[in-house]
């Protein structure tokens, strides 16, 4: 009688070979998303390219057709942009705000106004208009410098008056601190002042940081956009000639977000904070332009500039209605409130 192993009924003991089964399969919608996904971005990459090129050629046939305005003159560090109008004894300076991309056209109302008493000159500080690029950090001493350095090779009679838009109230400030000599009289236009707390911010690192308003203009984002909305990169045809509008046009697509007027941006807490203590020398005249709608969201700002020529015997303050760009919608009335103080420093 044959005898059964006694653990041949028990299969729980019994041990089975794992089976080898394939991995399961993506559901059929999870790869038909990741197909689009992949055609996607390769669509997208090329597009880019495609752009980036297109960009880079338009903008050298503009620039090999465009004939600039102005002068160039050599300093340390490249070339700056000189626009000279007017005959006057007497000679004002005008300087830009931050990013303008084209300071001389920009100002072409207020020159208008002031050329027929004046001599009136516009200069485009590296990344601005038709001047150069700079990899010289955009400190305000730096481009206080670079300003100084310029004029000097103008050949001016002297001393002049320095005018300046927003930012350019920085340098105004410490170039009339650094050549006092040189400098007859001064004139904010909404210029900027810095704070308390931006001086204390500036105290630390430089800000910095991936410049995508550059990527912006390489890729040709900035030209296509324009493009379809051109309003955004026009000027009033009001105010401004044909010639201008289009070398306007032309010059925000070439200039928008370059690395040296993003340098700049990225040092307004550093130098503010350099400035923060100066005050205008004692016996300088100073004029201030200032734009009510600004006035409306920062209360601080009437009192700093009030603050800031406090020590000053010949100044004041002028507020004007509208917004920062003064000089757009008010050149007649600047004008001539520009004449009366001249007028009066005599």
């Amino acid at each position: 009688m044959s005898r059964e192993h006694p653990m041949s009924h028990n299969p729980t003991l019994i041990e089975e070979a794992p089976s080898r089964e394939d991995p399961p399969t993506p559901p059929r919608s999870r790869r038909r998303w990741r197909r689009n996904l992949i055609a996607a971005v390769v669509i997208i990459t090329a597009l880019v390219g495609a752009s980036t090129a297109a960009n880079l050629l338009i903008e050298q046939a503009e620039r090999a057709a465009v004939v600039p305005y102005g002068e160039k003159i050599q300093i340390d560090g490249g070339k700056i942009n000189v626009y000279r109008a007017g005959s006057g004894d007497e000679t004002i300076v005008l300087l830009s705000g931050l990013g303008s991309a084209a300071p001389a056209i920009e100002f072409a109302p207020l020159i208008r106004e002031l050329e027929d008493r004046y001599s009136v000159i516009v200069v485009e500080g590296f990344g601005y208009g038709h001047s150069d690029q700079t990899d010289r950090p955009r400190t305000v001493e730096n481009i206080t410098t670079e300003l100084h350095d310029t004029l000097a090779q103008l050949d001016l009679a002297g001393p002049y008056v320095l005018a300046g838009h927003s930012i350019a109230g920085y340098y105004t400030l410490y170039y009339a601190n650094q050549y006092p000599d040189e400098v007859s009289a001064v004139i904010g236009i909404d210029a900027t002042v810095p704070t308390a707390d931006a001086a204390e911010a500036g105290a630390g690192e430089v800000s910095s940081g991936i410049n995508f308003e550059k990527l912006l203009q390489t890729t040709g984002l900035v030209r296509w956009v324009t493009a379809i909305a051109p309003a955004l990169s026009d000027l009033d045809p009001a105010l401004y000639t044909p010639t201008q509008r289009e070398q306007f046009r032309g010059l925000v697509n070439w200039n928008y977000g370059n690395n040296t007027v993003a340098d700049e941006t990225n040092r307004m807490g550093q130098n503010g904070h350099t400035i923060y203590e100066m005050r205008y020398p004692r016996d300088l005249p100073v004029l201030n332009f200032l734009a009510s709608d600004k006035m409306t969201w920062n209360d601080e700002l009437h009192q700093r500039n009030i603050d800031l020529l406090q020590n000053v015997p010949h100044q004041r303050i002028v507020v004007l209605d509208g917004d920062h760009y003064l000089h757009f919608t008010h050149s007649g009335a600047m004008a001539e409130a520009i004449t009366d103080f001249l007028d009066e420093t005599r």
